[in-house]
């Protein structure tokens, strides 16, 4: 018997999934992959190009580097940046099996599946789609190079080029509390990340 086309496959795919429950329709189950570091992307490449060359589409379904993005202050600038949640690992949603276990296995830059007594361990449903979810819903966060404690220069507002330590950090406004010196007395003053440079 021939084998049937990816587009074949596709379609009676597509007839037994109209008779199947919406929640039951994510297909394979999510493992995780680990890399060398730094690597993250090249074997997600890697994969989507083997996934192509061997016809493996029907058994591959997804592969993800949970990421979220922060901004990074330097120089007083933001700079957008995407972080990886999980450094070293990618996360592939697929059907195992001996050619599946083996090609992702034997990629460039894969050390292996996270696995118990040799065998891939599947990861959780429910935390693979909290994770998921929350790379995009969530704003992204401030990287901020201060500490209580150290001293900044204000470099913009009505306190430009005044001194003083830092005493409280608030990531979620991105805000810091400055104890500055005014006439012998330190008075606290709120300002934006921005408008602050830590002194070397």
């Amino acid at each position: 018997m021939a084998r049937q086309s990816l587009r074949e496959r596709l379609k009676e795919r597509l007839k037994t999934d109209q008779d199947v429950a919406p929640a039951e329709t994510s297909e394979g189950h999510w493992y995780a992959l680990h890399t060398y570091s730094g690597y993250e992307n090249k074997v997600k490449k890697t994969i989507e190009s083997k996934i192509e060359a061997r016809d493996l589409a029907d058994r591959v379904f997804q592969i993800v580097i949970p990421v979220r993005e922060e901004i990074e202050i330097r120089q007083g600038q933001r700079f957008s940046v995407m972080k990886k949640l999980f450094p070293g690992y990618v996360w592939v949603r697929m059907h195992l099996d001996e050619e599946t276990w083996y090609e992702l296995r034997n990629t460039p830059g894969v050390t292996g599946f996270i696995s118990s007594q040799n065998n891939p361990v599947e990861l959780s449903e429910d935390e693979v789609q909290s994770v998921l979810t929350g790379m995009t819903a969530e704003p992204p966060k401030v990287k901020v190079q201060f500490a209580v404690g150290d001293t900044v220069r204000i470099i913009d507002g009505p306190f430009a080029d005044f001194r003083g330590e830092i005493d409280e950090i608030n990531n979620e406004k991105g805000k810091i509390k400055v104890l500055v010196s005014f006439f012998g007395r330190e008075t606290p003053v709120e300002l934006d990340f921005l408008q602050a440079e830590r002194e070397a």
